[in-house]
């Protein structure tokens, strides 16, 4: 393999967000200048990725034709907060990332609990995409800080609940109050929502409730003692108890559907939403196969690659695809774990971690995109030797 071919080749750098550092677009711009400073006539071509969770949003704005709009709705909180979604196509396909609504990272570590928050604004978002025009919507699950099983959304879409004395429900509905209600009514849903294709993207397979539920499992994540989960769960089996009930058939144990606190069942259940996996919503959307038509390498990666990477990520997507069309894929993770599950998968022809020797993790996050840079210049020089060990390639 001559030189002169490498350095001409086609590379799509196709990564996940590093968490709590760079965006997909900031560790794939990274990863290229760092390529390029070895290997300055490649061909890159940059496609940052997202499996449905925190980053969606970003990465199919920077990788396609979307339009952002912002939006003034309640946080998980109930305070207001402008919020993004997105517009793609003609403006009949919408794109929602509940983290940009009731994310946890938009609520102090001091304040986060599952009690107390609601999805009532990512209703009232879904309103303002129909609003718009939409008539499909894409909701990317993940990062949420709320356990409300999607009861806040609900009420944002003119689902009625009502208490024990049968009056109705005002205050947007949150994972303690759930245990208020004793009956409820879906025949004043936004009636658009009968027309309005929904698709769930997500890497999550939980159940609704028990061990492996949205309160068991997510619930601690955001604030939840062990005694607030006992209760979460039990306020979730009442719930979906009533909506299944009205709605004439089950989801509770259908997997994706602990997803967001609940949302993902909500969804499943009273939209008629379409689970499916996260990063292939976000592939298909930014034309990540068609980008791969003629490349000779693959860089994907996330903040950390382990044996979790090969579970619904978005790494693990992107390799698939690209090994489906006979590509090789490299791995960059801020740090890698690279257990025997990980190796043994095949997924990834090889494995390169950002941070290179021992570091405090405020000293990793800080110095991410230098890390990142860095990494993609020892993926540069490895090339530059694959072609001198095998020059008659």
């Amino acid at each position: 393999m001559p030189l002169v071919y490498i350095a001409t080749m086609k590379v799509v750098i196709a990564p996940d967000s590093f968490k709590e550092s760079l965006s997909a677009a900031e560790v794939a711009a990274a990863l290229a200048v760092g390529l390029r400073r070895v290997l300055p006539a490649l061909e890159i071509i940059e496609v940052p990725m997202a499996d449905g969770g925190e980053g969606t949003l970003q990465a199919m704005a920077a990788s396609t034709r979307v339009s952002l709009h912002a939006v003034e709705v309640r946080d998980a909180l109930g305070q207001p907060i402008s919020a993004r979604y997105g517009v793609l196509d003609d403006g009949h396909r919408a794109l929602i990332e509940i983290a940009e609504v009731i994310g946890l990272d938009k609520i102090p570590a001091a304040r986060r609990s599952p009690l107390r928050t609601s999805s009532f604004g990512v209703g009232q978002m879904i309103l303002a995409c129909l609003e718009r025009g939409a008539r499909h919507l894409v909701v990317g699950l993940g990062g949420s800080a709320t356990v409300d099983g999607g009861a806040g959304m609900l009420q944002a879409l003119g689902v009625r609940f009502f208490d024990g004395d049968g009056v109705a429900i005002i205050e947007p509905l949150a994972g303690a109050s759930l245990a208020d209600i004793a009956a409820l009514d879906v025949r004043e849903l936004d009636p658009r929502l009968c027309h309005t294709r929904i698709d769930i993207a997500s890497d999550v397979d939980n159940p609704l409730c028990g061990v492996r539920g949205a309160a068991a499992v997510f619930g601690p994540q955001k604030g939840a003692s062990a005694a607030d989960v006992v209760t979460l769960d039990r306020n979730l089996r009442q719930l979906f108890s009533l909506l299944e009930q009205s709605c004439g058939w089950q989801v509770a144990e259908r997997p994706g559907a602990g997803a967001a606190g609940g949302l993902g069942a909500a969804l499943l259940l009273v939209l008629n939403g379409q689970l499916r996996p996260g990063v292939e919503v976000v592939m298909e959307a930014v034309g990540l196969r068609h980008h791969l038509h003629g490349a000779s390498l693959v860089v994907t990666g996330e903040g950390r690659v382990d044996a979790q990477t090969l579970f619904g990520k978005a790494p693990a997507g992107v390799a698939r695809l690209a090994h489906e069309m006979g590509i090789p894929v490299v791995a960059i993770g801020g740090s890698v774990q690279a257990t025997e599950a990980l190796w043994r998968s095949g997924l990834f022809d090889a494995l390169e971690a950002a941070v290179t020797e021992p570091c405090a993790v405020a000293d990793a996050l800080r110095d991410a995109c230098s890390n990142v840079t860095q990494a993609g210049v020892r993926l540069g020089l490895w090339l530059a030797l694959l072609s001198k060990l095998h020059p008659s390639l």
